[in-house]
């Protein structure tokens, strides 16, 4: 029995048996969840508003640069994952891509290959933005073709050199591919984890809000509510709950959840105490977002992340679409759609022992500010905040300047700060080659 098992031990596979070549090969890829919907980047939520630390728990975080990132210090960053673990999902698109650009698209498997093919561009796409919200100025129309961008890596060979494409060339990658997502999905996707049409239709409102490109942020927002247009209603939630929103449920377009960071940890981030009293008393989210915490005194603790854990989700929503639309329709002046759509929104949220008194405001200026505000309650540690304080920054009239105290020292960062472009990691940069961030 030894000899035979060391026989055995002693033949060499096949390469080719283990080389990824066939349509269920790019199907079995594209359902790790582990690399494609997990492990996305924490810095830019670091740096939010949303919450604060004591100096005893900054203190306590191991993690250099997670400490550095809480303060914007703009030292060098050593950690590589915020950056290398899109690219995972990047490469692994790029493998299902090319293996089925090498496979017929006929036959009694084109709705499995469609199926695929979209995904892979989707997934991929929803990878580039990520890094590009965390590691690229906000985008200007006029600066886009100056500023620079992040990797476009389009085959899963590495060994080819990498660069930085522009800004406005990243945009136009990430847009291209999740409109060839909206080509190729289907309208009902059987596995939870995986996109469908109306998940890209979603990711396309919220790349060309941060765009600020509202006509079409407003018609893609449209359409993926036309197709999927559920709430929660957080009446049938128990709200008082540890984890009051269920995996996958009907608001989920898409779920992708953040890469573990000891400054956002359930009992460690502690709520900033003027965005927990914005909440009315008979807002439902006041209780199903938050638990309280009696040291520091009167605190609160985050619990409403979406995917009933303590892991932070930074997916696709109904909800985020709804929010969208309702600003993208105050901005093009579409004030009556833009009431209706945000009153939808809120009634899910409001207490049925508790009248909910509609938005009626006609001002579209004021309407724009009250939808804003309700963006930031809704999507509260769901990976949106740092994005939109970028684009807003952009308008003199939504600048905020953040400020953090940490034991008798103050740090601030200003809006339009060089630092929202976070600092590519040293290691990063070692080993590709590429361009820091302008500093």
């Amino acid at each position: 029995m030894t000899v035979a098992c060391t026989d055995f031990l002693d033949k060499k596979p096949d390469i080719k048996l283990v080389i990824p070549k066939t349509l269920h090969d790019a199907d079995l890829l594209l359902n790790d969840y582990g690399t494609l919907n997990s492990n996305y980047p924490t810095f830019g939520e670091i740096g939010t508003d949303d919450y604060y630390l004591t100096k005893q728990r900054w203190d306590a975080i191991s993690n250099y640069d997670q400490r550095m990132a809480y303060t914007w210090s703009d030292e060098p960053y050593i950690d590589a994952m915020q950056w290398q673990r899109p690219y995972k999902v990047v490469y692994i698109a790029n493998q299902v891509i090319t293996i089925l650009s090498k496979l017929p698209q006929q036959g009694n498997q084109e709705v499995d290959y469609r199926r695929a093919w979209g995904a892979a561009h989707f997934y991929r796409a929803f990878a580039f933005h990520q890094l590009t919200e965390l590691y690229c100025p906000a985008y200007q129309k006029t600066t886009g073709t100056k500023e620079l961008g992040i990797p476009i890596r389009l085959d899963p060979g590495v060994d080819e050199k990498s660069h930085r494409a522009t800004l406005e060339q990243t945009f136009a990658q990430i847009i291209g591919d999740y409109k060839t997502a909206v080509r190729f999905l289907p309208l009902i996707e059987p596995v939870k984890s995986r996109p469908h049409k109306a998940s890209a239709y979603a990711a396309l409102a919220r790349v060309y809000l941060y765009m600020g490109d509202f006509e079409q942020a407003y018609s893609y927002a449209d359409s993926c509510i036309q197709l999927k247009p559920d709430l929660l209603d957080f009446n049938k939630l128990n709200v008082n709950g540890n984890n009051p929103m269920t995996r996958f449920n009907v608001e989920v377009l898409f779920p992708a959840l953040a890469t573990g960071a000891t400054p956002m940890a359930a009992t460690t981030a502690l709520i900033d105490t003027i965005l927990y009293a914005s909440y009315s008393d008979g807002d439902l989210r006041k209780r199903a977002f938050f638990k309280p915490n009696s040291n520091p005194v009167d605190s609160r603790y985050y619990k409403g992340s979406y995917d009933q854990s303590n892991t932070l989700f930074f997916g696709i929503t109904t909800s985020e679409v709804y929010l969208i639309k309702a600003e993208a329709a105050t901005r093009l002046g579409k004030l009556a759609d833009a009431r209706g759509t945000i009153n939808m929104l809120l009634q899910s949220r409001w207490d049925k022992n508790s009248s909910y008194v509609s938005i009626s405001e006609s001002d579209g200026d004021r309407l724009l500010q009250l939808i804003l505000d309700e963006r930031r309650k809704e999507l509260v540690f769901r990976g949106r905040r740092w994005s939109d304080l970028k684009r807003l920054n952009l308008e003199p009239r939504f600048q905020t300047t953040l400020k953090r105290v940490v034991g008798d020292k103050s740090y601030a960062l200003p809006p339009n700060d060089l630092r929202y472009a976070y600092r590519i990691s040293e290691t990063v940069l070692e080993l590709s080659g590429i361009q820091q961030n302008e500093r």
